[in-house]
């Protein structure tokens, strides 16, 4: 009897530990697989927050690009209004310009980028001030090198915009000057009415 006792006392034991042994390996993997869950999840966030930072930087250079734009179709207003001799039409389209350099945002450039923003767009903002304010001769002059300044404001910012570079050899005493254009159609802002037709295409941007 006492030997009965002993054998259902040590198969009891052995019972109690297997079950304790089960629920900590249970425990275990039941751990595991929330770290792994967790690890999961971590990297998901991760994920998510480049995804994030990806897309807010290209939604800043995609604002700077509509920026652009808006400059471009207030440029090219201006210079339709150079064709057309007509200085109070440029001097409103200079006064906005002004303002529009005046409010462009380079903060989503690379540093050596900012810099050369910087000298582009407060050389522009100076010469549209300048078309703002004078009489078409020196509206005329002051286009030069705003157009020179937008050219290289697209080529660092890009543009949805289809262009064509024009160049007029006559002007600044037979140096030459540059425009942009919306159309291939030879139409100089430099000249007007006098000589219309005067230059060639360039380039396409």
């Amino acid at each position: 009897m006492k030997k009965s006792k002993s054998i259902l006392g040590v198969m009891l034991l052995a019972i109690i530990a297997f079950t304790l042994t089960s629920c900590r390996d249970s425990k275990k993997e039941d751990d595991h697989e929330m770290d792994q869950d967790d690890m999961e999840m971590e990297h998901d966030n991760m994920e998510m927050n480049n995804s994030s930072m990806n897309s807010s930087d290209n939604m800043a250079i995609d604002q700077d690009k509509s920026a652009t734009d808006i400059i471009i179709v207030n440029y090219l207003e201006l210079k339709n209004a150079l064709v057309a001799d007509n200085t109070e039409e440029a001097k409103t389209f200079g006064a906005v310009l002004a303002n529009l350099f005046a409010e462009f945002d380079k903060s989503a450039y690379s540093s050596e980028q900012n810099k050369e923003l910087t000298d582009i767009i407060e050389d522009a903002k100076e010469h549209a001030e300048h078309i703002a304010e004078n009489t078409i001769d020196h509206q005329r002059e002051h286009f030069e090198i705003l157009s020179k300044d937008v050219a290289d404001l697209i080529a660092i910012t890009g543009t949805s915009k289809k262009l064509f570079q024009a160049y007029c050899p006559m002007f600044n005493d037979g140096k030459g000057a540059i425009w942009l254009s919306e159309f291939k159609e030879i139409k100089n802002p430099y000249y007007g009415s006098k000589m219309l037709t005067c230059g060639t295409v360039q380039k396409e941007i």
